[in-house]
C-alpha cells in the first residue's frame, strides 16, 4: 500500500484514486451488504478464494480505503479500521495469543490498556509481564517466557510521556522469535515512524490526532509486512496450520508475509467478535487525516512554548515535555521524532492533588475532559479520571503521580492559551 509519495501528499491522496466520472470525495458506501448475480461468487468470497465485499462487519470499500491512507503513511503492506483504539490493542494482540499464552509490556501503557492487558486478557487465560520501559537489556531479557508471543509499547506513553526506545525492544523480541506491536497515536506517522526501527505492527487510536476534531471514535491495526511468520511457525499456529473455519486456509501461505495478519485479524476476530467501524465513521476520520500534516506541527509548536512557560512558572514543580533541553527523554525523542513529538504535556502544581483541581477549576478556554489529542487545548487528571482503576503502586509504575495534570495543548492561538494558563495558576 505504500507509495514514493511524501508524508503530505498521502495524507490527501492514498487509498481513494477515482477513476473517469466518479466522485472526487472518497463515498461514504452505508450499506451493510452487497448484490452478487450468483451464490458462487459470493462463496468465493465466504471462503477467501476472491476480493471483494459481502458484509460490512467484515470490509466495507470505504473503511477499507482509509485503512489503506494510514497503511501509506506508516509505510506498511495492510491494515485494518476498528471501532476503537482499545479494539485495536486487544485484536492486534489476540490474533497471536490464545489461553495458556504470554505476552511482554511496557508498564506505563495507556490506563486502558494497561487493564486491558493486566484483567481482561488475564481472565482469558493471558498473562502479560510489565517490565519497566527503562529497564536494563537484562531484565528485558529475563521477562521473556516459552510462550511469549509478543512485546508491545507506545511510541510515547499516556500520559506519562516516556519515549519507548523502539530499536532496543525491537531487537530483544526479534532475539526470542516475536514481534514488537507499538501504539503509534500520540506521535503519529507524521512525527514517528516505529517501522522504521524494527517494530513489525503499528496500531492507532484515530479518536485521536488522526481524526483531530473529537468527531469519530476509531482504531486501526497497520502491519509492516516485516516479520517472517513461517520462520516461527511453531509459535503462531494461527497463522501458520490450516483454518478449519475457512475450509483450511493457511494464512501464512495463502496471503503472504504482508498479508497475513491483517487478513487472519479481519476474517476471524472481525468476523466473530465484530468491533466494526462505520464507514461514516471512517468517512470523517478521512477529513481529519487529510489535515493532518498542517496540524502536527501546530500542535507541536504550541505544546513547546506551554512547557516552557510552565517550566518558568514558580507556581509549578515539575514539567515533562521530551522537547525540553534536559527532559529525560529528549534525547531519545531527538532520534525517533526528530520533528516534534505531540502537543501533550504533563506537569505538576505546588499544593498536589487539591493545587491541580484547584487549577483546572480556574480555567477558561482550557476544557476539562477526558479526550486528548484533538484541535482544542483539553486538560485532564488522570488519577482521578482514566487511570482511577489502578493502585497507587500500579500508578507509580505507570509513570503517572497524583498531582499529574495532563495538558492537551490544541491549536488555538498559543497567546489565548498562554493567558488561561497564567489566570489559572494565579487561581491557586
Amino acid at each position: 500500500m505504500s507509495n514514493n509519495w511524501h508524508l503530505e501528499t498521502n495524507c490527501i491522496q492514498a487509498g481513494y484514486t477515482p477513476k473517469n466520472g466518479e466522485p472526487r470525495m472518497m463515498p461514504i458506501v452505508q450499506s451493510t451488504t452487497f448484490k452478487y448475480d450468483t451464490s458462487a461468487g459470493m462463496g468465493a468470497l465466504f471462503d477467501l478464494e476472491a476480493d471483494g465485499y459481502f458484509y460490512t462487519r467484515l470490509a466495507n470499500p470505504t473503511t477499507d480505503a482509509v485503512a489503506a491512507k494510514i497503511a501509506a503513511l506508516e509505510g506498511g503492506t495492510a491494515a485494518l479500521l476498528t471501532s476503537s483504539g482499545q479494539a485495536a490493542n486487544f485484536f492486534a494482540v489476540f490474533n497471536l495469543c490464545s489461553a495458556g499464552d504470554h505476552l511482554i509490556c511496557s508498564s506505563t501503557v495507556y490506563g486502558g490498556t494497561f487493564n486491558l492487558f493486566a484483567v481482561t486478557l488475564k481472565r482469558m487465560g493471558i498473562e502479560c509481564t510489565f517490565v519497566d520501559p527503562d529497564c536494563s537489556d537484562e531484565e528485558l531479557d529475563a521477562a521473556f517466557q516459552p510462550n511469549t508471543k509478543l512485546v508491545f509499547g507506545e511510541s510515547i506513553a499516556n500520559p506519562a510521556l516516556i519515549i519507548l526506545d523502539i530499536e532496543r525492544f525491537a531487537k530483544a523480541a526479534h532475539a526470542h522469535g516475536v514481534p514488537l506491536i507499538i501504539d503509534n497515536t500520540f506521535p503519529t506517522p507524521m512525527n514517528c515512524k516505529p517501522f522504521q526501527w524494527g517494530a513489525d505492527i503499528v496500531t492507532h487510536s484515530t479518536t485521536k490526532y488522526l481524526d483531530g476534531h473529537d468527531a469519530t471514535v476509531g482504531g486501526c491495526i497497520v502491519d509492516s509486512g516485516n516479520f517472517d511468520w513461517m520462520a516461527h511457525a511453531d509459535k503462531f499456529p494461527g497463522l501458520t496450520t490450516p483454518d478449519e473455519s475457512y475450509h483450511g486456509v493457511t494464512y501464512a501461505e495463502r496471503f503472504g508475509q504482508g498479508g497475513a495478519f491483517i487478513t487472519k485479524c479481519c476474517a476471524q476476530l472481525m468476523r466473530d467478535l465484530g468491533c466494526t467501524p462505520a464507514p461514516m465513521n471512517a468517512y470523517l476520520l478521512n477529513m481529519g487525516i487529510e489535515t493532518l500534516h498542517v496540524r502536527m506541527p501546530r500542535h507541536c509548536e504550541n505544546a513547546q512554548k506551554v512547557a516552557e512557560f510552565l517550566q518558568s512558572h514558580e507556581k509549578v514543580t515539575w514539567v515533562n515535555y521530551a522537547g525540553l533541553p534536559g527532559n529525560k527523554y529528549h534525547e531519545l525523542a531527538q532520534k525517533y521524532m526528530p520533528n516534534g513529538t505531540c502537543g501533550v504535556v504533563s506537569f505538576g502544581v505546588k499544593g498536589g492533588r487539591a493545587a491541580a483541581e484547584q487549577f483546572m477549576a480556574g480555567l477558561k478556554l482550557c476544557m476539562i475532559a477526558t479526550h486528548v489529542a484533538d484541535a482544542h487545548t483539553c486538560v485532564l487528571h488522570p488519577a482521578s479520571s482514566t487511570h482511577r482503576q489502578m493502585t497507587d503502586a500500579e500508578l507509580v509504575a505507570a509513570g503517572v503521580s497524583p498531582d499529574l495534570i495532563r495538558l492537551s495543548v490544541g491549536i488555538e492561538n498559543i497567546d489565548d492559551i498562554l493567558a488561561d494558563l497564567s489566570a489559572a495558576l494565579e487561581n491557586i
